[in-house]
């Protein structure tokens, strides 16, 4: 089974929806994990936004990349500029892909307006998984 950690800085938004997505779309054949450089908690509006297309993230919590410390993985996903700078190290094996995505966090407004980014940002990534990222993982 390959393994995907999914990094980002405050594991609150991108990388749980991330996480969520790809468990999602890959199946049983990948072990999917997140976690952030800066964990804080998972936002409302993450997870609105994955169980309006039916993925429940509720149970998730925030989690520090130092979990995962000493684990290998096949593959180590950055989602964030910031979590690709200060990634840790990993094992000549991992292989590290970047694809950074506006942080939803940052929207203002209501609710529903915060949550209308969110929805923007998950299509995003859904659309990069369906489009690019699959393959890699694939190969």
């Amino acid at each position: 089974m390959k393994s995907v950690l999914i990094l980002c800085t405050g594991n609150s938004a991108r990388s749980q929806m991330a996480e969520g997505l790809l468990r999602s779309m890959a199946g049983n054949g990948f072990e999917v994990e997140s976690a952030g450089t800066k964990p804080s908690i998972v936002r409302k509006e993450a997870i609105a936004a994955l169980a309006e297309v039916g993925i429940d993230i509720s149970d998730h919590r925030s989690k520090s990349v130092d979990e995962f410390a000493g684990r290998d993985f096949d593959f180590v996903l950055t989602v964030c500029d910031n979590a690709r700078e200060n990634c840790p190290y990993f094992p000549a094996t991992t292989r590290t892909i970047h694809h950074s995505f506006a942080d939803p966090a940052d929207a203002s407004g209501d609710f529903d307006a915060r949550l209308a980014e969110f929805k923007r940002v998950r299509d995003e990534i859904r659309d990069y998984f369906e489009s690019e990222f699959l393959t890699i993982l694939s190969n």
